[in-house]
């Protein structure tokens, strides 16, 4: 668990953040099982409590059905100190290459979210090499 728990307990935090990670496994096209499962995993390592995590991605899900734009989802994360934002931007990454690829339009979603959240060219794509070199082993 790597939130402050005033953070933990704000749920319209907590649902924004999973509508974030939605959106990122829905923008390809194609939410896979497989990346419900890192969104399961990364709630819980947000402090979500298991019973309240299929609660919490119906929520998000509504959410980000009903929302045009990513910035109704970052406006909360880019205030967070840098390591807990570094967490989020590798559990969309995770989400990304679950399926071994990246295409455009989930790269350029990552490269609007660095912008949006204050994280540097470089420790984008650092995370990004990582992440991607372990999702193709």
């Amino acid at each position: 668990m790597f939130f402050k728990k005033k953070e933990i307990k704000n749920n319209n935090f907590l649902t924004k953040v999973c509508a974030l990670l939605i959106h990122a496994a829905k923008i390809d096209e194609n939410y896979t099982d497989k990346e419900e499962e890192i969104i399961k995993k990364t709630l819980n390592g947000l402090g979500i409590k298991n019973e309240n995590i299929s609660k919490t991605i119906k929520e998000a899900k509504i959410i980000e059905k009903n929302s045009n734009q990513i910035l109704d989802f970052t406006q909360e994360v880019k205030g967070l100190p840098e390591q807990d934002k570094i967490k989020i931007v590798e559990a969309l990454w995770s989400i990304i290459y679950s399926n071994k690829d990246a295409d455009l339009y989930e790269t350029n979603l990552m490269r609007r979210l660095a912008g949006l959240l204050y994280i540097d060219n470089k420790t984008m794509g650092d995370i990004k090499e990582r992440v991607r070199k372990e999702n193709s082993e």
